[in-house]
């Protein structure tokens, strides 16, 4: 048994006695199922060119829904490859269509602002639940 000081700033200072050992226990169990019951986000990528094409396209807005419901951040990136750098209007449109058909679903994170190296990406994240 143990003399365990409970609230310090109390006046008088408030102690219990009690096993400590078993008292440290508990709370380290406490938090353990705390964090077991924490969501964890995860970052999911789905990726475009600038020509995909409209099949393919709902394809991916499909994968992309699907993560943004299990509450997981999604990175859209547009990825150019030789001639295609030369029309980076192309991914921009594309990543505005996506934004305006995800508009009531998702908040925009990061939106792209330049290139980075081949790539144009976009961030996105679940809307918070009200």
């Amino acid at each position: 048994m143990d003399l365990v000081e409970i609230s310090p700033k109390a006046a008088p200072p408030v102690c219990k006695i009690m096993d400590y050992g078993k008292f440290k226990f508990e709370q380290a169990k406490k938090n353990q199922i705390a964090k077991k019951k924490q969501k964890k986000v995860q970052l999911k990528e789905v990726k475009f060119r600038p020509n995909t094409e409209e099949a393919d396209y709902q394809v991916k807005l499909r994968n992309l829904r699907k993560f943004i419901d299990q509450g997981n951040k999604v990175k859209v990136t547009i990825m150019f490859r030789g001639r295609e750098l030369a029309h980076r209007d192309i991914g921009s449109n594309m990543l505005d269509r996506l934004e305006k058909d995800l508009v009531d679903e998702v908040v925009v994170e990061q939106r792209p602002a330049k290139m980075e190296g081949r790539f144009m990406i976009m961030l996105l994240a679940p809307k918070p639940a009200k």
